[in-house]
């Protein structure tokens, strides 16, 4: 895309002060990275950031150049926007298949401003477990996938991608949501939800919890997330979901989500994921969908 991809990257070092970060969330190597910038210090006859021994901190010339970058960046998107609106009026129907706690928070979300702007398009929403998801995408049965810890395809692109541990869920109330983060330990004082068996996470929790040298047996077993969320919600029990399970519970102000302290918890990585080829209706839909995950 033109010469964005140098402009955001360093966007992204400024914005996280590391060029370690900033590849974790281009999905780029910090190598390649570091390269640019140097060649673009090189080519500029100045520094751009001191490398400090915690990170990168802008120098003056950068500061000079990333406002530039910043308005560079804004002027393309708006010029993609004009660009879009010159092509003909998106239409036809978007089918995305996903989890259930997706598809009551973001996707619904996503949807409803979707639907806002581009009245004519159909908006179809499933639900199903994480080999569905990629299935239904690779037979074309849906256009865009959106799950936890999806299997990779070489058939498939990822739109996008994030590590979202899991953390305890809790109703705002709760006796430890003064806590900015919170030891396993003292979630096992708690009543539990567990998600059951037939789901991913079980193993996930039931490891932390076993790892940890904790013996714990939950209160409550449930293959449904939003049981999960209301018997959170409801007193002194503790789930263990994604903040993205519970973006719209956390907006209400009806549950919070604190992280499990000392990494208890292993990778639980959300993606969308599409096949290569797309109409505009899905492009605009899958854009939709990241705005949505980028604003929790």
């Amino acid at each position: 895309m033109l010469h964005s991809r140098l402009l955001h990257y360093v966007d992204e070092v400024a914005r996280h002060g590391s060029i370690r970060a900033a590849g974790a969330r281009l999905h780029v190597a910090p190598s390649a990275i570091n390269r640019q910038i140097l060649m673009l210090e090189e080519e500029l006859g100045e520094a751009l950031f001191e490398r400090l021994p915690r990170g990168m901190r802008l120098t003056p010339a950068g500061e000079v150049l990333l406002a530039h970058v910043r308005r560079t960046l804004q002027e393309y998107r708006e010029a993609v926007t004009e660009i879009r609106d010159l092509q003909s009026l998106p239409s036809g129907e978007v089918v995305i298949a996903t989890m259930t706690g997706l598809a009551s928070g973001i996707v619904s979300t996503a949807t409803m401003g979707f639907h806002a702007r581009h009245p004519e398009v159909r908006i179809s929403i499933l639900t199903m477990s994480a080999h569905d998801i990629v299935r239904a995408v690779a037979d074309s049965e849906a256009d865009l996938g959106l799950g936890f810890n999806v299997p990779t395809s070489a058939q498939l692109e990822t739109c996008w991608r994030l590590d979202t541990r899991l953390g305890a869920v809790i109703a705002p109330g709760h006796p430890l949501a003064r806590m900015e983060s919170i030891p396993l330990a003292q979630c096992a004082s708690y009543p539990l939800i567990f998600a059951d068996r037939s789901m991913v996470i079980h193993g996930t929790i039931a490891d932390a919890f076993a790892q940890a040298g904790l013996k714990v047996e939950p209160a409550f077993h449930t293959n449904s997330i939003e049981a999960m969320k209301r018997l959170a919600a409801g007193g002194e029990a503790i789930a263990f979901l994604s903040r993205f399970d519970i973006a719209e519970e956390q907006h209400r102000g009806s549950l919070a989500f604190r992280p499990v302290r000392d990494r208890a918890f292993s990778d639980n990585v959300l993606s969308l994921i599409r096949r290569g080829k797309h109409g505009l209706a899905g492009l605009l839909f899958a854009e939709e969908i990241v705005a949505t995950l980028e604003s929790v």
